[in-house]
């Protein structure tokens, strides 16, 4: 297929500073239910603009409360014969739709810079992240549903079976707007259920391209259904409509709290996956070297705005100067600009990311912190903040207490490994932590004693398919990925059998 640009929804034939994609036909500018590509009723749209400059991307449709109540009922004609169907169909179907997303990883990275401007690198890599959740549930379709059990009763066979819940609400965030679709929507599939999808109005372009690939990949018709419009016109039907059986979420731990309360009414299954707040520990006989490189790693990826991004860093006292010095030079190198010239860091999202950077730094600094490198927004454009670090941060500060969301650093020092351990788990979010230490001692207490759902020792990237992926206290309620990633989306039937 010939090349083209994306195109404007106004204009077909421009597209947004000449990015080109080999298949244009996944740039798509309606909404997809039942199979079919369907705008507004009344014809509202919603613009979607590049977080680099502002220029139009393109346009979806404002879809309203009746629109999405028809996808419920596209999603729940098409359960029974989803849920009926042979295992190892649906295990093909998923492994095409896989290998489609393979095989169009350049087109769909395009499509994810050009909407949330994260770096065209960082794009490539959740495509292949997001991909691999596909592939895994492909497999994961296959296997055995049903456990077999030691009968407590004479003459009787026990087993337990896991059926699919019915039709699965998915909610995903604008920050990983490919990876949070598959990893969600792959784990239901795989279990038999149906789904509706809301993207964030943000960046839907990149859950349209995906809908693309799974109608190519012969998904019956309400099998994948994807729903755009703002939140609240989308979801509170699937809130109140009792066919929606189950509910998964990531995205604020303020949101998932309404949608956990919203959700009691009808007993919906529940997964959210909500703030991080992540502390990122670093002893005196820790690795320096590679702390500062991990520490890079896990404070700027995606510009910061990443739940597994690090708030707090905690360094151990002798070797606090050093750390700070090292990880300020490290973090001054780091190159800002659009997301399509490859850079370290590309913009944030919208206005309220930046001025929560500001509100942040400013409290800092009123409170004693030093800014050793970074500290404002950059000549680029209003979007684009300055990979900042502080040092000295009091422990009363905003940023120690709040989730940053961008590429702003806090370090303070800590004297033993008590205080290390009270002070990271002085939060009400829970959901990883990094410790850097080569004591094998301390990595056992640490790892045990931290409340966190995931632990990184001496390392950044602890994610991935097979892993499940959660966290504890208000950053969330159940796990995606692994086998895990499959019980929400399921029910266990208790069958006893007498054969006297």
């Amino acid at each position: 297929m010939a090349k083209s640009t994306i195109a404007f929804a106004t204009a077909p034939d421009g597209g947004p500073k000449g990015v080109t994609l080999t298949d244009r036909a996944l740039f798509k500018s309606f909404a997809y239910i039942g199979n079919r590509w369907v705008a507004a009723d009344d014809g509202g749209v919603i613009a979607v603009t590049d977080p680099a400059d502002g220029a139009l991307i393109g346009e979806v449709p404002r879809l309203t409360s009746r629109e999405s109540a028809r996808a419920v009922d596209a999603a729940q004609a098409a359960f029974p014969g989803w849920a009926g169907d042979l295992p190892q169909n649906r295990s093909r179907m998923l492994r095409r739709w896989y290998e489609l997303m393979v095989a169009a990883r350049e087109d769909l990275a395009r499509i994810m810079t050009a909407e949330q401007g994260k770096p065209i690198s960082e794009s490539r890599g959740e495509i292949d992240y997001a991909a691999s959740f596909i592939e895994f549930y492909a497999e994961e379709a296959r296997r055995p549903n049903v456990e077999g059990v030691t009968s407590h009763l004479p003459d009787a066979e026990v087993e337990l079976w896991r059926e699919p819940v019915g039709v699965a609400a998915l909610i995903t965030p604008w920050n990983f707007p490919s990876a949070m679709i598959t990893r969600k929507a792959a784990a239901a599939l795989a279990a038999g259920c149906t789904v509706v999808i809301h993207p964030s109005a943000e960046t839907p372009f990149s859950a349209l391209a995906l809908a693309e690939l799974s109608d190519r990949a012969g998904f019956p018709a309400g099998v994948v259904n994807v729903v755009t419009g703002n939140a609240p016109d989308v979801v509170e039907p699937w809130l109140e409509d009792t066919r929606v059986r189950a509910l998964s979420f990531t995205g604020s731990t303020e949101v998932g709290k309404l949608l956990y309360g919203r959700s009691a009414a009808t007993v919906k299954r529940l997964v959210l996956e909500l703030g991080g707040h992540a502390p990122f520990i670093v002893f005196a006989d820790a690795d320096l070297d590679l702390a500062v490189e991990e520490a890079i790693k896990a404070k700027f990826a995606t510009t910061g705005q990443d739940c597994l991004g690090v708030n707090r860093f905690l360094v151990e006292r002798p070797v606090y100067d050093a750390f700070c010095r090292r990880f300020a030079e490290a973090t001054a190198t780091l190159s800002l600009g659009p997301g399509m010239e490859d850079p370290d860091l590309g913009p944030l999202m919208n206005e309220r990311a930046v001025a929560k950077q500001r509100e942040h730094v400013s409290d800092a600094l009123q409170r004693g912190a030093r800014c050793l490198t970074g500290g404002n927004t950059s000549p680029l454009g209003p979007l684009f903040y300055e990979a900042t670090v502080l040092a000295d941060v009091s422990r009363d500060a905003l940023i120690f207490k709040e989730e940053t969301f961008g590429p702003v650093a806090a370090i303070a020092p800590f004297e033993t490994e008590d205080e290390a351990m009270t002070v990271a788990n002085a939060t009400e979010y829970g959901l990883v932590a990094y410790l850097h230490t080569q004591d094998p001692r301390r990595i056992y207490r640490m790892s045990r004693a931290l409340q966190f759902g995931m632990v990184a020792v001496n390392r950044t990237k602890v994610t991935g398919a097979p892993i499940p992926f959660g966290g504890m206290k208000q950053s969330g309620l159940g796990r995606e990925g692994a086998r895990h990633g499959l019980e929400a989306f399921t029910d266990i039937k208790y069958v006893c059998r007498d054969w006297a």
